[in-house]
């Protein structure tokens, strides 16, 4: 819509998160992390690493050069750093290790050089889909060629609100926003790598109108909530003199 084109796509991965994708205990909220991600698992990063050739190969399709950026912490090692890279390299992608968050800026040279390099080469950018695709048609786009689903599934409340919207003009033509768990590919937060013969639930869609996006709502998940008819900031002020934010939170 802005008529502006990327040139590439960076894709973060860790070494943790690949662990997980790839057989190591789920890390649970409020539970201390299992002593083996602090450990050299190989054949746990080398199966989890299906998910990022999963995420390459969607960032390819789109026309993009993909970088993938390794999100190093000082408890990953060299092994393990040296199999992700190879298998990135091997599915196509540009591979940079930052250790930004052991050394600040100066450990993110080496990805930025990776990006700019990147943004150098020529790019064929291309859309999934077209604005004048049907709603129905699109979600269904993005759950198998994105998430790698066998099809979608509506509750009956969703369904009779995209056959509604797909008949209003004004709807028709604005664009998509999926929400759905960002932990898994598919709307269960707990199946990791590549799963399969699975069928994205649309449980329902919203409309935002001023954003100009039709949300399809996927799975089990909290939407944040929007902003107040009177929000709290208009009562919020900076003292010029001392700096100070005053007035009622």
């Amino acid at each position: 819509m802005s008529g502006l084109r990327p040139h590439a796509a960076v894709i973060v991965a860790t070494i943790r998160a690949l662990k997980a994708h790839g057989g190591a205990p789920l890390p649970l909220p409020g539970q201390p992390l299992d002593p083996a991600y602090k450990e050299e698992h190989l054949e746990w990063v080398e199966k989890g690493c299906e998910n990022l050739i999963h995420h390459i190969n969607t960032v390819k399709k789109s026309g993009l050069n993909p970088v993938v950026c390794i999100n190093h912490f000082y408890t990953d090692t060299g092994n393990e750093v040296k199999l992700v890279k190879r298998l990135a390299e091997e599915a196509g992608a540009r591979v940079a290790l930052s250790k930004h968050w052991q050394y600040g800026g100066e450990g993110a040279l080496e990805f930025a050089d990776a990006v700019i390099d990147a943004c150098n080469e020529p790019s064929n950018f291309k859309y999934l889909y077209d604005l004048d695709t049907p709603l129905r048609e699109r979600i269904h786009l993005i759950a198998t060629e994105v998430y790698g689903a066998d099809g979608v599934e509506y509750t009956p409340d969703a369904m009779e609100k995209v056959v509604r919207m797909e008949k209003d003009p004004e709807i028709a033509k604005l664009g998509t926003c999926m929400v759905k768990t960002h932990l898994s590919l598919t709307d269960d937060p707990m199946l990791k790598g590549v799963p399969k013969g699975w069928k994205l639930r649309v449980r329902d869609i919203l409309i935002y109108k001023g954003a100009g996006f039709v949300v399809p709502v996927a799975g089990t998940i909290t939407l944040m909530p929007g902003t107040a008819a009177n929000p709290a900031f208009r009562r919020i002020d900076v003292n010029t003199e001392t700096g100070k934010v005053e007035g009622l939170f």
